[in-house]
């Protein structure tokens, strides 16, 4: 784990992902998701997670990594022809150092025109958050694949 974090150091790269760092990406994926406290970290989490990232960058997910030399701090997956922003997390050690925002400004760099993304409701931190960096709530509606009531977002350009 990351030291206290100091703006002179260089900051985490933010890069593709490749292949053989899906584990490692699985792995960050869980660790952020369990610090909501919306789910336990397990075997059968991290197996899950570990099949979803190969599936879902078949069938369209650009999958990116914050890189702090060596660490992957965080993973970003986005559905660029969709301008959807499908998942975003940093590990625990590396939240609240201004990563997320850079990740969300990467996000726009990639999608500058208009970005939408899904919140678990639950996880209010993150929706407010988003509520915090211009994005707008649409509708509610639950997701049968995981059962969560999730909150929908927009964010336009010049809105």
């Amino acid at each position: 784990m990351p030291a206290s974090r100091n703006t002179d150091l260089p900051q985490p790269l933010i890069r593709p992902a490749r292949a053989d760092e899906y584990d490692e990406v699985a792995r960050v994926w869980m660790e952020s998701w369990v610090s909501t406290g919306l789910e336990d970290a397990s075997n059968f989490l991290l197996a899950k997670l570990r099949a979803r990232i190969p599936m879902e960058v078949e069938k369209g997910w650009s999958l990116y990594v914050a890189d702090d030399d060596g660490v992957l701090a965080a993973m970003l997956a986005l559905h660029l022809p969709e301008r959807y922003l499908d998942q975003s997390f940093v590990l625990p050690a590396y939240q609240s150092n201004g990563l997320g925002r850079r990740l969300l400004a990467f996000t726009r760099q990639q999608m500058p025109d208009e970005i939408w993304l899904r919140c678990v409701r639950e996880n209010e931190k993150a929706w407010r958050w988003y509520e915090r960096e211009g994005f707008v709530f649409e509708k509610e509606e639950i997701e049968p694949k995981v059962g969560f009531m999730m909150k929908y977002y927009r964010w336009k350009k010049g809105r």
